[in-house]
């Protein structure tokens, strides 16, 4: 009896009989058979009883050589191939749209270009769009791998609808459509003044502005922000629910349209504006229980517990008022915070300092901490908050404290030596006192590093 397996390239395997008396009979002879595969991709059996001579039927079949392939693939490992460098270019053009993003952040708040020059919606729509982007490769690394673990020959779309981080959309629409959104509500303000008087006063057109915002567009301020959307000026526009500083951010960038200028400055925890005026006094006059000034910020002022509620009229003048760079900045210090409690949120009370305290050399629990004793936060979160620091050290590059906070949050993120980097940074502008402990901390991450090094050699030695 004569088997003979042959491949169809095409259609998967065919198996034909010769002289085979039984169906049952074939198959208990083809477990004693032992295939035979030549590089040339010939098929064949031995045949025990022929005293291993090649059967003739056998080779008679393999000398129709099959189509000639540099490599054969199957239909699953030629998607996966496929799919493998379909995901080598998308990591190569977000790569190039995070990079982009943060080059064109940078452009905008330059210190060679004036500060009134600098659009704070633009480079806040610059810092959405590297962290959306960022995120969107998250989600499609996550896919790949889902994909590849189940074998899966279904392939991403091989093409985006956008190629430059300006047409990348944010929640529906680019950042062209976010600023034109914002002129939208500047014309909505001008429809809400056009029954009034044609000489509107300051009052008039500042009343205005609030119906539009709080009454007709619903937008709310949150003291106490737990999603991370509130702090994203495009998601703040689509919702109306926003942090305190992205709603001042959206006021001034309303009354800049209005050619009505909006400054405002830093109180404690909060931050409250005002317009430019000579007449102070008119913000605060109390009309249906409420002054504009009472308004504009929220219930900040009117709470005895806030260093908001101190300012008046008088007060107001010596204020120092904040550059577009500040507001930026704070917005960005807000992101980072936001992120970072996400990232800690399994670690209940931990502070990016909590490392420095135990840093007395005396310390014996100091002493043994290494890379294992360092808490695992939430990657994703922890990263955003890197990212926003990072921003953040552009625009205040001698600020010690928050290159302190910068390099803390890489040695969560165990990239110990660009912390060691940052710290020792850190350390020239840090106050002596705080440079000493810092001292300590980085020979602990100089340890923590070469550890780290040498357990990537033992890795790559055992592979």
């Amino acid at each position: 009896m004569y088997i003979l397996l042959k491949f169809s390239w095409t259609r998967g395997m065919v198996i034909s009989g010769v002289k085979a008396s039984s169906v049952a009979m074939v198959s208990i002879d083809i477990c004693s058979r032992i295939i035979r595969c030549d590089f040339d991709s010939r098929v064949g059996f031995w045949i025990g009883n022929e005293k291993g001579k090649w059967s003739k039927l056998a080779a008679a079949a393999a000398s129709t050589k099959a189509p000639k392939l540099g490599m054969s693939i199957s239909p699953l490992a030629s998607s996966a191939a496929l799919a493998e460098t379909r995901w080598s270019s998308r990591a190569k053009f977000y790569k190039e749209v995070l990079k982009d993003a943060r080059e064109k952040f940078t452009q905008e708040i330059s210190f060679q270009s004036k500060d009134k020059d600098i659009s704070l919606a633009k480079a806040l729509l610059y810092v959405a769009s590297e962290d959306e982007a960022f995120m969107d490769f998250n989600r499609e690394m996550d896919s790949y791998s889902l994909q590849n673990e189940r074998r899966s020959t279904s392939l991403p779309s091989d093409t985006l609808d956008w190629k430059c981080v300006e047409a990348m959309p944010l929640a529906g629409k680019n950042m062209s459509e976010w600023m034109a959104e914002l002129d939208s509500i500047a014309r909505e303000v001008v429809a809400e003044l056009v029954p009034r008087d044609i000489g509107c006063h300051l009052v008039e057109v500042l009343d205005a502005v609030n119906v539009v915002l709080f009454k007709s567009r619903g937008f709310k301020r949150s003291s106490v922000i737990v999603d991370s959307k509130c702090s994203y000026l495009h998601s703040v526009l689509s919702s109306g629910y926003c942090s305190a500083i992205l709603l001042s951010v959206i006021y001034i960038e309303v009354c800049r349209r209005l050619n009505l200028t909006i400054v405002g400055s830093r109180i404690g925890e909060e931050f409250l504006i005002w317009p430019q005026t000579g007449n102070p006094e008119e913000l605060f006059k109390v009309t249906s229980g409420h002054s504009l000034f009472g308004i504009v910020n929220g219930k900040c002022v009117d709470d005895p517990r806030s260093m908001a509620s101190d300012i008046n009229s008088n007060s107001l003048s010596e204020l120092e008022i904040a550059t577009n760079r500040d507001i930026i900045g704070i917005a960005l210090a807000n992101l980072m915070r936001i992120h970072w409690k996400r990232a800690s949120r399994a670690n209940h009370g931990l502070m990016l300092t909590s490392p420095l305290r135990s840093v007395d050399k005396s310390d014996e629990k100091f002493k043994k901490t290494d890379a294992s004793t360092v808490p695992l936060l939430r990657p994703q979160d922890l990263r955003l908050a890197i990212m926003a620091s990072q921003r953040l050290l552009i625009l205040q590059p001698h600020n010690w404290a928050l290159r302190r906070d910068h390099g803390m949050m890489l040695y969560y993120s165990r990239e110990y030596e660009e912390a060691v980097q940052e710290l020792s940074i850190c350390m020239v502008f840090a106050p002596e006192e705080e440079a000493e402990v810092l001292e300590a901390f980085v020979e602990k991450l100089h340890l923590l590093r070469l550890e780290s090094s040498w357990k990537n050699l033992e890795r790559k030695g055992t592979i």
